[in-house]
């Protein structure tokens, strides 16, 4: 039994310690998942993004991760992690690995139990879904995250079943 479980449903909904945030950089809402999870938190929200630090403009760079306040949502914390704009980014791979890894460590240093993750930069970022699943699910099945409870919160069956393939080819069933 891993520590992995494969939700269709809605991230902002989700009864865990902490939500992440597939985030842009300057961390104050935008579309898709961010839109989504801004919405449901309320503007308390916001008011939690704007005070993360910046320059110019920039508050969370490509592949980290920041933690607030959640608002109104079940979670205590949301994590915002910023994943690579695929065809853009040089190393994509490298950097979305580290968007999992920096929010798993935050989640670790805030003493939570149980992590919500979107599929990050499978949307508009334009992250094969496959290959941004294998990273995802490496990166998640290290061994310093296996005390964690990690739930993965996708959009649509296609997009699940794409992560419960790769979970199966890591020899996994959650």
């Amino acid at each position: 039994m891993n520590n992995i479980t494969l939700i269709k449903g809605d991230i902002s909904a989700a009864p865990v310690d902490a939500i992440v945030n597939a985030a842009n950089e300057r961390m104050l809402g935008g579309g898709g998942v961010d839109g989504a999870i801004h919405r449901a938190a309320g503007p308390q929200l916001l008011e939690e993004c704007r005070k993360v630090s910046s320059i110019n403009g920039v508050r969370c760079p490509t592949g980290e991760a920041r933690i607030t306040l959640s608002g109104n949502l079940k979670s205590k914390y949301v994590i915002h992690t910023v994943g690579p704009r695929y065809k853009i980014a040089k190393d994509p791979e490298h950097l979305l690995i580290g968007a999992y890894q920096s929010s798993l460590d935050i989640a670790l240093e805030n003493d939570c139990k149980s992590i919500a993750f979107p599929a990050i930069s499978c949307g508009a970022y334009g992250y094969p879904s496959k290959l941004a699943a294998k990273a995802a699910l490496g990166t998640c099945l290290q061994e310093k995250y296996k005390d964690l409870s990690i739930y993965f919160y996708l959009f649509g069956s296609g997009m699940t079943n794409i992560w419960r393939t790769t979970l199966d080819e890591f020899g996994e069933c959650g």
